[in-house]
């Protein structure tokens, strides 16, 4: 297994108790005060004693400014997709773009068909989540009237909308092989609970999690990966996250390390302030620390490659917008065609900008001790130098791929639809050719790296000849390729 590479939150899981409201109130805001990232609630409808999860999200929206909010996860057969969507959407901009939409199945049949929801097996109840989440991302895409008709779940003409401000999540709980194996195809995260995978459970999930991703065509370290957890913190102790914070640090550091994890929620026991503060203010930071050591990025630079991939997200949200805004309208697989590509020149941006500063670490002698894992000592300068390496080629092998898909379908098919575009498409296809004679360059340059640590440079003068070649091309492809893409209908 390994780290997937995204940035890590850490956050609280209350139980949204009305008979103690004003408790829950006080441990959200604190939870803000902390620097904490996530807030997030359960979702059972059914329980009398229960707060209304959106309610209570909208009333906490208003009395939070930073934190992100999110159900955890929503119970979808008592709360309708459509009405999901548009609820998710609402609260994401009043909120400023602060909700993640974290959705189950629905586990207790008997309780929800008590409700009124439909009665409906397990299995049924995994085929119309899978459902639900068609409806609901179709909801949230810019474009003509949406009809879909699938056994649980139909839309008529619905209209889209309001569009989200930024890309909601939907991070789904799964345990068993089909759930997970849905989460693969369709989620953008996934989020177990302690008490239902423990960690020697982690490992056989994720395989099923990341086969289900390669077969759809997906790459894994598109899926987020959270866990809800909960402990107890002593002077002493034994057990998972049973001790100390400096235990309970090490302990989720090789979950993030070892099972790609970057996210974990705690719901707090008794000493619900102290076990959030020592969370917040042990924990997360000496998860961090360790992680961006053994990443071999320093935390200013992780700071830095975050607020770049935020400003390239935002990016691609704006030019979005502008598509919408100046084209005539199109379908919605046209829109699914442009935001595909976006998607995927966002994360080779994103990833460029890391992999310079990783770079940069190495070369300023601060990439150094996995603090995370008591197995390893200080690392060489060597041992990170390999781990430079093995992250430089797995980029040069992801920008390699998605010129080989373009070379042979995309750029086919658009040849296909519209003759026009032979130039451009003739130009892109000669600059693929460019980038990958550079991207062999650096692949090189990084072997000889490994061998002899004074041709660090000369690596790195490798990647920034890659940027100047990608990002360029980049730009180019979106100006002249979008607009076609969309028009057309074709499949990225």
């Amino acid at each position: 297994m390994t780290d997937y590479g995204h940035d890590l939150l850490f956050g609280a899981f209350l139980t949204p108790d009305a008979g103690q409201h004003e408790t829950v109130l006080a441990l959200s805001v604190t939870t803000e005060d902390l620097g904490l990232d996530l807030l997030a609630f359960q979702d059972h409808p059914y329980q009398p004693g229960f707060l209304d999860l959106w309610t209570l999200l909208s009333f906490l929206a208003a009395r939070t400014t930073r934190i992100r909010l999110a159900p955890d996860v929503a119970n979808v057969p008592l709360r309708p997709p459509a009405v999901l969507a548009r609820s998710a959407a609402a609260l994401d901009i009043l909120s400023g773009g602060r909700v993640e939409l974290g959705v189950g199945a629905g586990y207790f049949l008997d309780a929800i068909a008590s409700m009124g929801g439909p009665r409906r097996s397990a299995a049924e109840n995994v085929d119309a989540l899978e459902e639900a989440i068609t409806v609901i991302r179709r909801l949230w895409t810019p474009g003509p009237p949406v009809r879909f008709q699938g056994r649980y779940y139909q839309l008529d003409g619905a209209k889209p909308g309001p569009p989200p401000p930024h890309p909601i999540g939907i991070w789904i709980g799964a345990y068993k092989r089909r759930m997970l194996e849905l989460t693969g195809r369709a989620g953008d995260g996934w989020v177990p609970s302690l008490g239902y995978a423990a960690p020697e459970d982690l490992g056989e999930m994720t395989r099923i999690l990341d086969a289900a991703a390669l077969d759809a065509g997906r790459d894994p370290r598109q899926i987020r990966r959270l866990l809800n957890v909960s402990g107890t913190f002593s002077p002493s102790g034994s057990g998972f996250l049973q001790g100390p914070a400096a235990a309970w640090a090490e302990q989720l550091t090789e979950l993030v390390l070892e099972h790609g994890l970057s996210a974990f929620i705690i719901g707090p026991g008794g000493d619900a302030i102290g076990d959030l503060k020592r969370f917040a203010e042990e924990v997360a930071p000496a998860v961090r620390e360790a992680v961006e050591r053994e990443r071999g990025a320093p935390a200013a630079t992780g700071r830095r490659a975050t607020a770049v991939g935020e400003q390239v997200a935002r990016h691609a949200a704006e030019e979005t917008r502008r598509l919408v805004e100046e084209q005539e309208p199109i379908s919605a697989a046209g829109r699914t065609g442009q935001q595909t590509l976006l998607a995927v020149h966002v994360h080779l941006r994103q990833e460029l900008e890391q992999l310079r500063g990783v770079i940069q670490a190495v070369t300023d002698g601060r990439a150094s001790a996995a603090a995370a894992r008591s197995h390893l000592n200080q690392m060489t300068m060597r041992q990170n130098y390999w781990t430079l390496g093995a992250f430089c080629a797995a980029y040069c092998r992801v920008v390699s791929v998605h010129h080989a898909i373009e070379d042979d379908r995309l750029f086919a098919d658009l040849r296909v639809a519209d003759a026009s575009l032979a130039p451009v498409l003739d130009r892109l296809s000669a600059e693929h050719e460019v980038i990958a004679s550079v991207i062999a360059e650096v692949d090189a340059a990084l072997v000889a790296t490994i061998g002899d640590e004074s041709r660090l440079d000369e690596a790195r003068r490798g990647v920034d000849r890659l940027a100047d070649a990608l990002l360029p091309h980049l730009d180019y492809e979106e100006e002249q390729l979008l607009e076609p893409i969309g028009r057309l209908a074709i499949n990225v």
